[in-house]
């Protein structure tokens, strides 16, 4: 489980995120940077996989499938957008 209101302090951008799809491994910063938040442009290269999660920003992006602490990954700026 994870807050639903996450945002980046790195690129100030809400977090998105997409419940049974993973990101393409072509994925890169341009195609978030130019394609963050149209979701009509995200899902060219949005994988259907029941079970995962994917998550962006429009500069960071995971794909995730098993459980996981968002935490440990340093290079996420990732937090609480508060409720």
């Amino acid at each position: 489980r994870t807050c639903d209101q996450l945002r980046c302090t790195a690129c100030d951008f809400r977090v998105s995120l997409f419940n049974d799809y993973i990101w393409d491994q072509s994925c890169d910063y341009l195609f978030f940077r130019n394609n963050m938040p149209e979701l009509s442009k995200l899902r060219a290269k949005m994988i259907k996989k029941k079970g995962a999660r994917a998550y962006a920003c429009q500069c960071s992006w995971r794909s995730i499938d098993a459980l996981t602490d968002l935490q440990t990954e340093q290079q996420l700026r990732w937090v609480c957008g508060k409720h």
